[in-house]
């Protein structure tokens, strides 16, 4: 099926691996110029030689979007050298796996502003600059913490549930302007960060014994909700936080159907 996303020019934060990752190749396939940033610059090149043998350009640019004035100006190079901003993913995340009673705040900070106040920053630079071209769409990518947090992860939850609320606000106050805003809320997935968090396979396993698809997720499955939301198939959806999760604790029981199966 055609998305009619050919030619438009998409920015993903924290492209160079995982979910943003399978993004960036997915709109590629489409045909979008995809422009990525990423703290490293050892990903950011490796991903750029890996998209050129599949024989598709990447712009990338090294920036660590905690820092806001670098994030902006990482907007404003991307509709600088692409020329516009169609669509924009804010996708970067860290998570600490401690109790609030042993958090330091130093942590709760620095998860805050990667998690959340990139957020904002990408929501206002790209949004500042759809108004003026006349629309584009936002992609928040947020997670299932967002609505179901698991346990010492508090500052990671919390950062995610404020994307969330920054997802409805900012659709409401770009609609006007022709600029949609949405979230995709993904569970389990299988990405570094699930492993540095200290998740092994086994957890996984077990875990998905809670998910009614008994399984968890891949990048690109939750891709695929992105360029869904990116195009004009959800031209009449916005504002809303999709959950992409392989129905996460859809029932009390759902390894009962499984169990039941066999």
């Amino acid at each position: 099926m055609d998305l009619n996303l050919a030619g438009k020019v998409v920015a993903i934060t924290g492209g160079s691996e995982g979910i943003g990752y399978a993004m960036a190749e997915a709109f590629a396939k489409e045909g979008c110029r995809v422009a990525i940033c990423s703290r490293s610059q050892e990903k950011l090149d490796k991903a750029k030689a890996e998209f050129q043998e599949k024989g598709f350009d990447l712009y990338v640019r090294s920036v660590d979007v905690s820092d806001s004035n670098r994030l902006y100006a990482f907007v404003e190079e991307v509709k600088n050298d692409l020329g516009r901003i169609d669509i924009w993913i804010n996708n970067t995340a860290t998570t600490v796996v401690k109790s609030i009673l042993e958090l330091e705040l130093e942590e709760w900070n620095r998860i805050m502003n990667t998690n959340l106040n990139s957020y904002f920053v990408g929501t206002q630079a790209a949004g500042r600059v759809m108004k003026e071209q006349g629309g584009g769409v936002i992609v928040n990518v947020a997670s299932f913490g967002g609505l179901m947090p698991p346990m010492y992860r508090s500052a990671y939850c919390t950062s995610k549930y404020g994307i969330n609320g920054l997802t409805r606000m900012s659709a409401a106050e770009f609609a006007p302007f022709g600029i949609r805003v949405n979230a995709v809320a993904p569970g389990s997935i299988n990405t570094a960060m699930q492993a540095a968090a200290g998740r092994t396979e086994e957890d996984v396993k077990r875990v998905a014994k809670n998910f009614a698809l008994h399984r968890a997720g891949e990048p690109e499955e939750v891709a695929n909700v992105a360029l869904f939301l990116a195009s004009d198939m959800s031209s009449y959806i916005d504002g809303v936080v999709l959950e992409c999760s392989g129905g996460k604790f859809l029932a009390q029981d759902c390894d009962t159907a499984w169990q039941q199966r066999r």
